[in-house]
């Protein structure tokens, strides 16, 4: 799932040990083998994020240079292949010797799609047709094909992705500035199944705006035990339930230490699967469902009396889901201090405090003050049937994604310092 929005810059490192890949050759050569072990420190690639996190890697042979979003909440990874006025960044399949188009009745497009929201179809010349829908509207359409990816001067070959013709993004602007998406969910087509590893970690920090990537162990010594909290995992198909998705268990919010008086029904699925809580690097803020939203609303809205004065104008909502904003003096350096919310799982807790907690909408002002913005949101006025942890409330946390052991980790770290420990 992606919500796109809005752009700021991240570097990112992609982190290659010679242990590391050993270590995964040995259980998943088909995937691991083309990879060169390298012994030298590790190289950085280019990195930028907009409401989402974006990486530059190269694809084809000869290699093109490609800019893709870095989504935990997709599956596929695409590309735009026809370049039209709104998507001047594309892959020129015809200049790949190593591109090749998938058909229909191959095994890849017959059994690996199975957790595709969409099914795929057949097209007129025979080849795997996919489409793919986001939660902010935005559609793609194309064929799957395969081709050559290189990361930190790797070769992956016979990568899957799909080669989008066609589609609609809600934000053209913003799209136009990357050149696809790289689904990293725990799907069998996404690009972290594909590459055969089992665990990946990301930090992004919220002072600089730097961050690293890292595919398999984090072995450091200035890195904190992480805690966890285990995936939840549903077997059965349901209609509004994704099961690759990074679903965790959220059992309760607190601010400032008061817990919000919810039954814990209000966090779980029902029958239908609507109601999981996701991990989503490819959504900006957090998104709650319409009880727990208006209940943290309010919270927060009492305990920032005196402190905050809020716009009160009900015609604007912030990216349409957030309609808790502020009016704050443009030439006030600092925001003033501000009550804690903390999101409870099992195990685990997410504190999001400070400047995390309001947002700045750029462009937008009432006479000499700004406008902030309450950095939670309400799914229902997205029509999303989800609770969404977005990358805005996970900045200066060491975040774990481990396939293996189906659980998510985090601990609190000061990311900027991970990217400057890390420089080669």
């Amino acid at each position: 799932m992606i919500l796109e929005m809005e752009f700021f810059i991240l570097a990112l490192i992609f982190f290659s040990q010679s242990n590391l890949i050993l270590c995964f050759s040995a259980k998943q050569s088909a995937l691991i083998l083309p990879l060169e072990i390298s012994t030298s420190p590790p190289n950085k690639v280019s990195f930028h994020h907009n409401v989402t996190l974006t990486v530059s890697l190269t694809v084809g042979s000869p290699p093109q240079q490609v800019t893709m979003v870095l989504d935990t909440g997709s599956e596929l990874s695409w590309l735009h292949c026809n370049k039209t006025p709104t998507t001047p960044l594309t892959l020129n399949p015809s200049l790949s010797s190593t591109y090749r188009a998938i058909p229909c009745l191959s095994p890849t497009c017959r059994t690996k799609t199975r957790d595709f929201t969409d099914p795929v179809s057949c097209d007129s010349k025979g080849l795997c047709h996919a489409t793919l829908s986001y939660a902010d509207s935005s559609s793609f359409e194309g064929n799957l094909a395969s081709d050559t990816f290189n990361i930190d001067n790797s070769d992956l070959p016979g990568t899957v992705f799909g080669c989008m013709d066609m589609g609609f993004s809600s934000n053209i602007e913003e799209d136009s500035k990357t050149t696809g998406l790289i689904g990293m969910n725990r799907g069998s087509l996404s690009f972290v199944s594909q590459m055969g590893f089992s665990k990946f970690s990301y930090c992004i920090s919220g002072h600089d705006s730097s961050g690293i990537l890292l595919l398999g162990e984090a072995h450091f010594p200035w890195l904190k035990p992480l805690n966890y909290t285990p995936l939840v995992q549903i077997s059965t198909p349901l209609p509004y339930f994704d099961r690759v998705a990074y679903t965790v268990q959220l059992q309760g919010i607190s601010v400032s230490g008061k817990i919000l008086p919810l039954p814990k029904s209000t966090f779980e699925p029902d029958h239908t699967g609507a109601g999981q809580t996701m991990v989503d690097s490819g959504t900006q803020f957090t998104f709650l469902l319409g009880p727990a939203y208006t209940a943290l609303r309010n919270e927060f809205l009492n305990q920032t009396r005196g402190v905050l004065r809020k716009l009160e104008d009900p015609n604007f909502v912030f990216q349409g889901a957030m309609d808790l904003c502020y009016r704050i003096e443009q030439n006030r350096r600092v925001l003033p201090p501000l009550p804690s919310v903390n999101l409870i799982f099992r195990g685990v807790e997410m504190s999001v405090t400070g400047e995390k907690l309001l947002y700045k909408v750029g462009g937008a002002s009432r006479g000499s003050d700004s406008i902030y913005c309450f950095t939670f949101g309400n799914s229902d006025l997205l029509g999303v049937e989800a609770y969404i942890i977005g990358h805005h409330h996970q900045q200066n946390l060491w975040m774990e994604f481990d396939l293996a052991n189906s659980r998510v980790g985090l601990a609190e770290f000061r990311c900027e310092l991970a990217n400057q420990r890390l420089r080669p």
